[in-house]
């Protein structure tokens, strides 16, 4: 009888390596996501931005996050990879069950990309259908056919997210249409007010500083939450984004080469009342296919005249949309030297940089890895944007040597 256990126990190992070993590896050819395998595959999608689009066929890639290794800088000292229009994910359809027309900016769900080192978020928030919903609309008002979800959804996979990781820092952004007091509510509604950094700790004057990542992990002050809208400190315990945020202009007409100009709610960029940096990097009409081509050097173009534009700050946080697409070789490794004022000073494919002098990147990863920022003074690494991974980096070999010895096993019981 202990035999024959024993006999079932090496089939069914067997069958799970069969299983495993059949998976799709990086750089394989694809067709849909389902083909490069379930959740459990480590992250695999199907991408048609490697290669490029139009120059082959779409493969099997993987986005592989990294967060601080050491949080001993003060908040603004970081940078972090932020979703545009988080909410507007292709496929969505409305729970009131009216089709969306608003066009998507995302091609997944928050908390997948929360799992892939999104650690900003870009919502609108309504007053809709008596509740407080997340709507990609216009004219300050949400309609059935632009209504993607109810905000209280969205927010509870950020409070659930936040309790599995427990270092992971989050900061959301409001385009607040809502009335006085909703949004408390509806934070509050999600289990989300024991993560909020108080408004009352918040640098108000130049003077005044963040406190270090450590510090805000360690007193659970991990979810940041700025509004749009005036007033909702006293009402809701929300921060007024304006306050503390200088921002790029948003859309196609805050693309120009060599200019990073502020949107007409923010002081200019150069303003240094406002401690955060946010740098918008997308078109105005959702375009994945642009998203492919310009998520990587161009964007690196983009943060260069930022840098300038900002009073020599690199952007807090880089808003784009379709996170996920970037071309080849289009990941980057961005390093702050230790003057006090941080800046890129090089990138590169495997063995650390030497430090350059030059308060800008100078070229561009040669394989494709995880972007990440990295304070070499402190060896802080926070994402900046996850990367698809190439073929060409990384061992696609499978191991068969456990089926060998498990089948010897086999042959020995029998």
């Amino acid at each position: 009888m202990m035999r024959l256990l024993l006999v079932v126990v090496v089939v069914l190992l067997l069958l799970v390596l069969d299983v495993a070993s059949s998976a799709a590896l990086v750089g394989e050819t694809c067709s849909s996501s389902s083909s490069c395998g379930t959740s459990s595959s480590g992250g695999l999608r199907c991408t048609s931005c490697i290669p490029p689009p139009g120059t082959g066929p779409a493969v099997c890639a993987r986005t592989t996050p990294i967060d601080p290794i050491s949080s001993s800088l003060p908040f603004n000292r970081y940078s972090w990879l932020t979703t545009h229009n988080s909410l507007a994910v292709v496929g969505t359809k409305s729970p009131i069950g009216s089709a969306i027309i608003s066009p998507p900016n995302q091609e997944d769900s928050v908390t997948s990309q929360l799992n892939n080192g999104v650690r900003g978020l870009m919502l609108d928030a309504y007053d809709f259908n008596n509740d407080v919903w997340l709507c990609h609309s216009f004219n300050g008002k949400c309609f059935a056919f632009t209504a993607y979800q109810p905000a209280l959804s969205v927010l509870k996979e950020i409070g659930a997210f936040l309790e599995s990781n427990p270092s992971a820092v989050i900061t959301i952004f409001l385009e607040d249409y809502t009335a006085a007091g909703s949004l408390g509510k509806v934070m509050a509604a999600a289990g989300l007010t024991k993560f909020l950094f108080p408004v009352e700790k918040m640098p108000k004057k130049k003077e005044d500083k963040w406190p270090l990542l450590r510090d805000m992990i360690a007193q659970n002050h991990r979810l940041l939450v700025f509004t749009s809208k005036q007033g909702k400190e006293a009402t809701d315990g929300l921060a007024f984004q304006w306050t503390y945020v200088v921002e790029t202009q948003y859309g196609s007409d805050g693309l120009a080469q060599g200019q990073c100009r502020n949107r007409g709610e923010s002081r200019p960029m150069d303003s240094k009342a406002q401690s955060l940096v946010l740098m918008n990097f997308f078109t105005t009409n959702p375009s994945q296919s642009w998203a492919c081509g310009n998520n990587s050097s161009p964007l690196v173009t983009k943060l260069k005249a930022c840098y300038q534009a900002s009073a020599n700050r690199w952007p807090n946080f880089i808003a784009v949309d379709f996170y996920m697409a970037n071309a080849p070789f289009g990941t980057y490794d961005m390093r702050r030297t230790p003057s006090p004022s941080p800046s890129p000073s090089a990138f590169a494919a495997a063995a650390p940089p030497k430090t350059s002098p030059s308060p800008a990147p100078s070229s561009i990863m040669s394989s494709a890895a995880s972007r990440r920022q990295v304070s070499e003074r402190e060896g802080a690494t926070t994402t900046i944007a996850p990367a698809a991974s190439s073929s060409s980096s990384i061992n696609n070999q499978r191991s068969f040597l456990p089926a060998f010895i498990l089948m010897g096993l086999l042959v020995l019981l029998l």
